[in-house]
């Protein structure tokens, strides 16, 4: 009998993560539900999104759309978050932001978020 939490990959939130999606959610009530079925296809070792250049080989880092069902304007316009692949089965959620709140995250950025969580471990 084979249980499907053994093939489940693990998912770790960075302090970034935990609050951005807290201020979010005061503002977009359904951030969570529109964030569920991207983290469950992550979970089920379905890496989607794009690949953030400039990284480096050893950062496989990836930004996936995400729709924001509180705003009537598509996936353009919804979330983005920001993912690292720290191997098959085992994923660290970076960031999430509102598009509408900001265009972009710059890859010092995203190194500062890794290198805070590393030192939090």
């Amino acid at each position: 009998m084979s249980n499907e939490s053994d093939h489940l990959v693990q998912i770790d939130l960075t302090p970034e993560y935990k609050r951005n999606l807290r201020e979010l959610s005061k503002k977009y009530r359904q951030i969570r539900l529109d964030t569920q079925p991207v983290i469950e296809q992550i979970q089920a070792g379905n890496f989607i999104g794009d690949r953030i250049p400039g990284m480096g080989e050893d950062y496989i880092i990836l930004k996936v759309r995400v729709k924001n069902s509180n705003i009537q304007k598509g996936k353009s316009a919804g979330y983005r978050m920001i993912y690292q692949i720290e191997s098959p089965l085992s994923v660290l959620l970076l960031t999430i932001y509102s598009k509408s709140d900001r265009t972009d995250i710059s890859l010092n950025e995203i190194r500062s978020i890794i290198a805070e969580f590393d030192e939090s471990q």
